[in-house]
């Protein structure tokens, strides 16, 4: 990962508004003109980052989206071991889901059905009404073959496709720098049962290994791995009846695992993420990050890129005054929230990475958003907005901060 120059260098989450015509494709579920139209696809997204300034780019996770299987769903394809099946009434679940905590402080909101709405308001067209009562699943993810990783074809796709529209920018005299976000392990495996391997323990090694394959191809591309985890936060809504002192004992085999995925990898070329989850909910039980800090950090990675924007978690720069980011890492706070529609002024920014700079150093820092925004926020029109002022917020405070 880059250092600026006197300068603060700026990314994003992952997700980003794909062309009217790709979701044409998409929703038409034509294979072949899909896959023709990828590539075109994944050099317009490159084009449209640099446009708003920023430095470290991805594909706006169109292949994901190409697969009709979003964030998390995509991966299903490339690693196996698992089956759906049906759920066992008298079996009592593995976890509970993103935000038990906060359904218990409020009943009102999450009977309405409104819990289920995308993070930039609370109704958007497919996600949810007022009154709408949720369905439970009926069926779960359950190991019951070894893990095992078979996207490889896919991955080198992802790649060509990425590396392409990066070298001709690089040929033009652009420097930037490619970034592909993968699934985390416990953000794969941790949901789903373990009917398989001798341990829970086991499993979830297993499932690191098998992500390592996806992890390693990424980096010998010489693209930056984001590993998107952002189970690293919301586990603490997964279990209400855990103490934070629970919550630590997990995370620190949660870190075992995350760095046995990356094992041998090189950590500069590894960014991780994380996240107190998208949902447009109150998130007023949302793990405090002085909580986690510490364990964070643990992670082999040298970048770490931490939900910073949204109202309950702007204050969270005070943490790294007494948690020290190590020698020669790089945090990437978010400083532009996909929770609302609302465009960040570009002194508002300076002033959050200002304050951040203030307890890193200003060369520890990059600029990011809180999470992929592209389907998070009420219209693409936002998103490149959002985006252009985080470049700009990002050049202000670096000249501050340099010419101090």
């Amino acid at each position: 990962m880059r250092r600026g120059n006197r300068r603060i260098l700026t990314t994003h989450g992952g997700n980003l508004p794909r062309p009217s015509d790709l979701d044409r494709l998409i929703a038409g579920g034509d294979r072949e003109a899909i896959d023709a139209r990828l590539p075109s696809a994944v050099g317009e997204v490159v084009d449209r980052q640099l446009a708003c300034g920023l430095d470290t780019v991805n594909d706006g996770e169109y292949v994901k989206a190409a697969n009709m299987a979003g964030y998390s769903g995509y991966i299903h394809a490339r690693v196996t071991g698992w089956e759906r099946l049906p759920i066992d009434p008298d079996l009592p679940p593995k976890r509970e889901y993103v935000a038990a905590r906060d359904k218990a402080d409020f009943p009102g909101t999450y009977a309405s059905g409104l819990w289920l709405a995308g993070s930039g308001g609370p109704v958007r067209p497919g996600f949810s009404t007022p009154g709408a009562v949720p369905k439970l699943p009926t069926t779960g993810r359950v190991c019951t073959s070894a893990i095992t990783y078979i996207g490889q074809d896919a991955i080198a796709r992802d790649i060509a496709a990425l590396k392409k529209a990066v070298a001709d920018k690089e040929a033009a005299g652009q420097e930037t720098d490619g970034f592909i976000a993968a699934l985390g392990p416990l953000s794969l495996g941790a949901g789903a049962r373990n009917a398989h391997y001798p341990s829970e323990e086991e499993y979830m090694f297993a499932v690191a290994e098998a992500l390592r394959v996806e992890y390693k191809a990424i980096t010998d591309a010489g693209l930056i791995l984001q590993i998107d985890e952002p189970e690293f936060a919301t586990t603490w809504q997964f279990h209400p009846t855990w103490t934070v002192e629970d919550l630590r004992r997990y995370l620190e085999s949660a870190v075992e695992i995350i760095n046995h995925s990356i094992d041998g990898l090189p950590a500069e070329q590894i960014r991780m993420h994380t996240c107190w989850g998208s949902g447009h909910r109150p998130h007023t039980q949302d793990i405090g990050l002085e909580h986690i800090a510490d364990l964070l950090i643990k992670v082999n990675a040298q970048g770490y890129a931490i939900e910073s924007g949204n109202v309950r978690h702007a204050h969270e720069w005070r943490v790294w005054e007494d948690v020290k980011l190590p020698e020669g890492k790089i945090l990437i706070p978010g400083v532009v929230s996909h929770a609302t529609d609302l465009v960040e002024h570009p002194e508002l920014i300076a002033e959050r990475l200002s304050n951040f700079a203030s307890v890193v150093g200003k060369e520890n820092l990059q600029a990011g958003t809180d999470c992929g925004i592209g389907s998070r926020v009420g219209h693409e029109e936002i998103v490149w907005a959002k985006l252009s002022a985080l470049a700009e917020g990002a050049r202000l405070a670096g000249n501050r901060l340099w010419a101090g």
